[in-house]
């Protein structure tokens, strides 16, 4: 699975546990809905650390929290 594939599913599920919307978790964390939207729909390739920290701030939760996922263990190394 590619990082930007995780970070998606991870987020997805995010929101499924907390009974949120994406739109919900944009405004909680300060970014834009369609920067988030943009991350669960594949379009960011990339996303940049600052976000996903944004993101694990909005919801008080550490980036080892975040990363602490199986979805993380066997991400696809893209050079």
């Amino acid at each position: 699975m590619k990082l930007n594939d995780a970070v998606a599913k991870k987020l997805l599920k995010i929101c499924s546990e907390k009974n949120i919307s994406i739109n919900r978790l944009a405004t909680i964390c300060c970014l834009t809905q369609s920067t988030v939207q943009n991350i669960i729909d594949g379009n960011s390739s990339n996303p940049k650390l600052l976000t996903i920290v944004r993101i694990c701030d909005g919801l008080n939760i550490s980036l080892k929290e975040f990363f602490d996922d199986e979805l993380f263990n066997n991400i696809d190394r893209e050079d």
